[in-house]
């Protein structure tokens, strides 16, 4: 039997390995797009398909991944913590974040999940600015949510010395940073690692940081600017927004006028997807400009 092309991958054959990212809603998913277009480029013969299944529904659908023959899929909002409950096995990163957005069919049947969006943060502030050293001095971390969880446990990971966590409702910043405490990242700040500060005080904190990060939705297109003054910021502060809807945000607009180097936000959505591909397909994918600029298109 000939095989077809998948629009949604490379090549297709009876013995097609798939996988996909279920979510709910899911249309607004780039990850189709991004590894179809890994999938084209190495002439896979695979697929990754959008899974749109609504939260009642989910630990039942991840349950069956197995059983359909997928070799796993991605997780996006709003079941992370689902999957979190719903896999066999947790790595250590997971079970720090309380959150999976990775999950791999072991050759047991197993269900294991994993977490990479704290590895993809760090591989595109790297890949963005590869000057920039985790224990060069305090990371300010605007946020509250998943996102926020994600960067601060990559950073305390990575050595930071410690981490100042700015949120509007000071309740939340100061549960993730006792959860995180719990889970046993150590370090400088009274909350293992992190600081939190209040929302008042939030240009104070800016004060001798090395690295600003916005992991709120402030900034993104038809959402006001992230409400932010970085007079108090060294000029030497690397700023990072993960929006990345547009891709210069007002936050990164002011940096750059004023001198700081800026790490975008696709770059984190590209690289959290390098592993999990990794893992189901068999090779390992790069991060390039035709990859960057054909995802945006979509």
């Amino acid at each position: 039997m000939t095989a077809v092309r998948s629009s949604s991958g490379g090549t297709l054959s009876g013995k097609a390995k798939i996988a996909g990212v279920m979510g709910w809603p899911i249309g607004h998913s780039r990850s189709p797009r991004l590894h179809g277009f890994w999938l084209r480029q190495y002439g896979i013969d695979g697929a990754y398909v959008p899974l749109a299944v609504a939260p009642e529904r989910a630990e039942q659908a991840i349950r069956a991944l197995p059983a359909l023959g997928f070799r796993g899929c991605n997780v996006t909002v709003p079941l992370k913590e689902i999957a979190f409950r719903a896999v066999d096995r947790l790595d250590q990163t997971a079970r720090r974040m309380g959150a999976v957005n990775t999950i791999v069919v072991a050759e047991d049947g197993a269900l294991e999940g994993g977490n990479t969006d704290g590895f993809g943060f760090l591989e595109n502030l790297r890949a963005e600015q590869p000057d920039w050293m985790a224990d060069s001095g305090p990371a300010v971390v605007i946020g509250g949510g998943g996102a926020a969880r994600a960067v601060v446990v990559a950073l305390l990971d990575a050595g930071a010395p410690e981490v100042r966590l700015v949120n509007r409702t000071r309740a939340r910043a100061e549960e993730l940073a006792a959860d995180l405490a719990a889970a046993g990242l150590n370090g400088a700040g009274p909350n293992g690692g992190v600081t939190v500060v209040d929302w008042v005080s939030r240009e104070t904190a800016l004060d001798g940081a090395a690295l600003l990060v916005n992991t709120t939705t402030q900034g993104m297109a038809g959402q006001p600017a992230l409400d932010l003054s970085l007079r108090a910021l060294p000029v030497s502060a690397v700023v990072n927004d993960i929006v990345y809807v547009p891709l210069e945000t007002p936050l990164l607009a002011e940096a750059r006028t004023r001198g700081n180097p800026v790490a975008g936000g696709i770059g984190m959505l590209l690289h959290q997807a390098r592993p999990g591909f990794k893992a189901w397909f068999g090779v390992e994918p790069q991060v390039t400009a035709d990859l960057t600029r054909f995802v945006l298109e979509g």
